[in-house]
């Protein structure tokens, strides 16, 4: 069946800081939550420093092997979208290992194309936490 539509991914910017964290706490993680902090910021933490929910989505894996997790609820909105992780100057959540950076990281998006979304639909489910977990 080949490999897995990209569904998320970093520009040069987000990539070039992710190693700088990575030089400085290890090996990392993002979740995007839609939630409360930041509102929809993705936050990257130490891996193994949030506790991913057993309905959070593996969207994929960002510069190597650096997981980026999506909320279940956050997913069924942007199911359909390709995501770019950009950086922009600005002070994000204290959550987040770049706000001492003077930096936050934001997403874009665009909705996957006819081909992308096919391909998507025939692929099996994305990992959720209980996969990994279980």
């Amino acid at each position: 069946m080949g490999t897995r539509v990209t569904r998320v991914e970093l520009t040069d910017a987000a990539q070039d800081l992710v190693r700088l964290l990575m030089s400085r706490h290890g090996p990392l993680m993002f979740h995007q939550s839609g939630g409360c902090c930041d509102g929809s910021a993705p936050m990257c933490y130490p891996r193994g420093e949030f506790r991913v929910g057993a309905a959070d989505v593996l969207l994929g894996e960002v510069a190597g092997d650096t997981p980026f997790w999506m909320s279940a609820d956050q997913y069924a909105y942007w199911r359909h979208t390709h995501l770019t992780v950009d950086v922009v100057p600005g002070r994000g959540s204290g959550f987040s290992l770049e706000a001492p950076e003077g930096v936050r990281f934001l997403l874009r998006s665009r909705v996957l194309t006819d081909e992308e979304w096919e391909r998507v639909s025939a692929e099996p489910s994305l990992p959720t936490g209980a996969d990994i977990a279980g």
